[in-house]
């Protein structure tokens, strides 16, 4: 916690946030939005290439290091560490094509997850892909796994896995782990040097209330030595700032994960990025934590109040700042809809509500929610 006299000022953090006016927004596990900086920074980035017609381009790259750093911050790990790429897939991308996979061999991933794990656990030519539930992941673990898919909070149930000493366990039986912290990286806090992934791919447009095309993806240093690039550009060579004279023939990879990123990169996205974790970085992610996981502790009370029934936890797992409340005799997709026509955003799962709140929602929002749940219900 902070001192009483450095207590976040909440109103002045949601008033960052244009699309909040007007609405109860309780749906950042479909978007979060965007606070005015980094709407700022993306468009002072298109003013610079006007002023400067791009001659200062090699410049936007130092700015990129600088951001590369303060995402490596974020989750516990260092700059080498951090490539960046555009969607959560394209981090996925990069590790399935740079394994060596071997005819038999298993990609094993969690039942109900995102659609991303389960296609590529089913995509991969003579790779058997399996799905099981957290409970039973290490009983499934075979001789022929080589790789993990998981998330650090699902998408559809709000399962958080407590994931530091499964993933101990799975490098001790050599087995690959991919973690997809794009439902929570931004929320909950995630250390890298203390759950050591392989591999933690972030699609920066939820909980890092950043723009499409923003996202980072972290690569464990012992794994670099041999995962190979799946994109080839005019970056892929370590002497790439050398424009007036760069390499040709085979690329002379680099050290680092920026080896991944191959080209160009999604500059406004990236800058806009840059300012939303400077406002994260004001708040504190501990801050940050607290108040998304006390607004979910909230949605919970009030949803059971009003008889709903909250998704079954599935035990070892961490508290989740995302909640699914079923309620009895309602079709969870039309309510939703309903809600949206009152200026209340929530979304619909598998037969539940889904409310993420994010730290701009307060304790407001969830007494909105409620009071429209309580009306709509008669």
């Amino acid at each position: 916690m902070k001192p009483a006299e450095e207590q976040t000022d909440w109103q002045r953090v949601r008033d960052e946030f244009p699309a909040l006016r007007g609405r109860t927004f309780l749906n950042t596990a479909t978007y979060g939005q965007l606070p005015k900086r980094a709407t700022a920074a993306a468009l002072a980035h298109f003013e610079r290439r006007d002023q400067l017609a791009c001659t200062d381009f090699l410049d936007w790259f130092d700015d990129l290091e600088e951001l590369r750093a303060r995402v490596a911050r974020l989750v516990g790990a260092q700059p080498d560490d951090i490539a960046f790429i555009t969607a959560a897939c394209h981090g996925l991308a990069t590790v399935l094509s740079g394994i060596d996979w071997k005819p038999g061999d298993e990609i094993l991933t969690l039942e109900h997850e995102f659609p991303n794990n389960l296609y590529a656990a089913q995509s991969q030519a003579g790779v058997t892909g399996k799905e099981c539930a957290w409970s039973e992941l290490e009983q499934n673990i075979t001789s022929r796994t080589r790789l993990v898919l998981l998330s650090t909070v699902n998408y559809v149930t709000g399962l958080r896995p407590d994931l530091d000493s499964v993933i101990r366990r799975l490098r001790e039986r050599d087995v690959l782990v991919y973690v997809d912290g794009t439902q929570s990286v931004g929320a909950l806090r995630f250390d890298c040097a203390k759950t050591q992934p392989d591999f933690l791919s972030v699609d920066a447009y939820k909980w890092m209330i950043s723009p499409n095309g923003a996202g980072f993806l972290y690569v464990r240093p012992e794994v670099r030595e041999w995962l190979r690039p799946n994109v080839i550009g005019w970056r892929s060579d370590r002497n790439w700032r050398g424009v007036d004279n760069l390499h040709h023939g085979a690329p002379r990879f680099h050290e680092s994960s920026e080896k991944y990123e191959g080209g160009m990169v999604v500059f406004p996205s990236l800058y806009a990025m840059q300012a939303s974790i400077s406002l994260m970085e004001e708040i504190g992610p501990a801050v940050i934590e607290e108040q998304v996981l006390e607004l979910a502790g909230e949605v919970r009370r009030q949803m059971v109040a009003l008889g709903a029934e909250l998704y079954p936890r599935e035990e070892p797992c961490l508290p989740s700042q995302i909640v699914l409340a079923k309620l009895p005799g309602v079709d969870a997709s039309a309510f939703a809809k309903q809600l949206q026509s009152e200026g209340i955003i929530v979304s619909a799962r598998k037969g539940y509500l889904r409310v993420s709140a994010h730290f701009y929602n307060d304790e407001q929002d969830i007494e909105k929610l409620a009071a429209a749940v309580k009306r709509n219900l008669g």
